[in-house]
């Protein structure tokens, strides 16, 4: 992450003391749970989206810390008179991955069993 890092001084908070790969792992191990029952064939199609979503998953929570630490905006310099703000990087990429990973959730719950859906953290509030 840099020099800070190389100095013993890490750049982000450390949540755990997983690699990256650990937790891709974790995520996967856990949503191949909530389709462990289906048929063979839609465990085939579910595979590779379970894959892409614990990417995801994980990458979006990196990405949350960093924006969490470092915000939203980031300062540009065109020149020598020509500066601002504009949106992070890491917030542009939170952004449009984030609409990525809500897509391939929702064909993930499309293809959960009706009998085996639980009730969304969303849901659940609603109800309240």
């Amino acid at each position: 992450m840099g020099a800070g890092e190389e100095s013993g001084v890490k750049g982000m908070a450390t949540k755990t003391e997983k690699t990256k790969e650990q937790r891709i792992k974790s995520e996967k191990s856990r949503l191949k749970k909530i389709f462990k029952d289906l048929d063979e064939n839609k465990k085939n199609l579910v595979t590779p989206l379970i894959e892409k979503a614990a990417f995801m998953s994980v990458e979006l929570d990196d990405l949350q810390e960093t924006i969490e630490q470092d915000g939203w905006t980031s300062e540009y310099k065109n020149g020598e008179n020509q500066y601002g703000t504009k949106k992070s990087p890491e917030a542009e990429t939170y952004i449009a991955l984030s609409k990525n990973y809500a897509a391939v959730i929702k064909q993930l719950t499309d293809l959960v069993p009706a009998a085996k859906r639980k009730k969304s953290r969303l849901e659940a509030l609603r109800e309240e």
